[in-house]
C-alpha cells in the first residue's frame, strides 16, 4: 500500500460524517472516500446477517474502486456486526471500528451512573453486551434503544428529532449530579452527535455527553504511524459515493462539515 492512497470511511448513511469530521481534524493531510449506504439505512433495524453482507460488499467496492489504505467502519451497528469479519477477509488492511463511548464514560462520571443511546441493533449485540460487562466494576450502564431517531437526523426532520429526543431522555429518567443520578450520557450511534445541542439544551450544562469521534480518529493515526502510512503531502480531499441521494449527501456535507 502507497501512503498516497485514501482512507475509506463508510456508514448506513450521514451518521458517519460524524466520524469523518473528527478524521479531518486528526488528519488533515489525508484524503478519504466516504461511501453512504442511504440506499439500505438504517443499519440499526436491519437483521445482523444482512448489515455484514452489506459492510464486506462496501469494503470490496471500496477496495477495487479507490484502492483504499485503511477502511474507518464509522457505524457502530456495522462495527458490532461486520469488524471481525472486515479484519479475517482482509488481513492487509487495517480496520478500525467503532463502538460506544462506555469507558470514557466510565472513566468520566462522577456518580458511577451513565446512559447509554443507540440503535436496538447495537445494543443487542454480542460486542456490546462484552463490552458493558468488562465495564460493571466501573459504572452502572442504563441502555435506551432509540428506534427512529437515526432516520430522523438522517432525513434532518428537526421537530421529529426534537421529539424522539424528548421522549428517550425520558425515558432515561433521573439524569443529575446526586447520588444514584446519571450524569454522563453516551451518544452511541454515530448520527446521534448531530443533535448534541438538542440533548444539551433538554439535560443542561452539568450533564456530560460523550461521543467516539475522537478516540476512532485517535486509533486511525496509531494504526497508519505503525505501518508507516501517514500521508504528510495530501490536500485533505474527500471524494464521495452513495446508494442513495448524492444531492441530499452532499447537503448534509455541507451542512455538519462545511465542505
Amino acid at each position: 500500500m502507497d501512503r498516497d492512497q485514501p482512507i475509506g470511511v463508510f456508514d448506513s448513511g450521514v451518521g458517519g460524517l460524524s466520524i469523518l469530521r473528527a478524521l479531518r481534524r486528526a488528519l488533515p493531510r489525508e484524503d478519504f472516500v466516504y461511501f453512504s449506504d442511504a440506499g439500505h439505512a438504517p443499519y440499526g433495524e436491519k437483521a445482523e446477517q444482512f448489515v455484514s453482507d452489506r459492510s464486506l460488499a462496501i469494503a470490496v467496492d471500496l477496495l477495487e474502486q479507490h484502492r483504499i489504505k485503511a477502511l474507518v467502519v464509522a457505524c457502530n451497528t456495522a462495527t458490532a456486526a461486520a469488524v471481525h469479519l472486515l479484519r479475517t477477509r482482509h488481513t492487509h488492511l487495517p480496520v478500525v471500528g467503532v463502538e460506544p463511548a462506555l469507558k470514557p464514560a466510565a472513566a468520566l462520571t462522577k456518580t458511577g451512573h451513565v446512559a447509554v443511546l443507540a440503535t436496538r441493533g447495537t445494543l443487542s449485540s454480542a460486542k456490546f453486551q462484552l463490552l458493558r460487562q468488562s465495564l460493571s466494576d466501573q459504572a452502572s450502564f442504563v441502555t435506551i434503544p432509540c428506534d427512529g431517531l437515526a432516520a430522523a437526523i438522517e432525513g434532518d426532520d428537526q421537530d421529529l428529532i426534537r421529539r424522539l429526543c424528548a421522549r428517550y431522555t425520558r425515558e432515561v429518567c433521573c439524569f443529575g449530579t446526586g447520588p444514584g443520578e446519571i450524569d454522563t450520557l453516551v451518544l452511541g450511534c454515530t448520527h446521534y452527535p448531530f443533535a448534541a445541542d438538542i440533548f444539551s439544551e433538554l439535560l443542561g450544562p452539568d450533564i456530560q455527553l460523550v461521543e467516539t469521534g475522537e478516540p476512532v480518529a485517535r486509533q486511525t493515526r496509531r494504526m497508519l504511524e505503525a505501518q508507516g502510512l501517514l500521508n504528510a503531502g495530501g490536500r485533505g480531499e474527500v471524494r464521495w459515493q452513495t446508494t442513495g441521494s448524492a444531492d441530499a449527501l452532499k447537503a448534509a456535507a455541507a451542512r455538519w462539515l462545511s465542505i
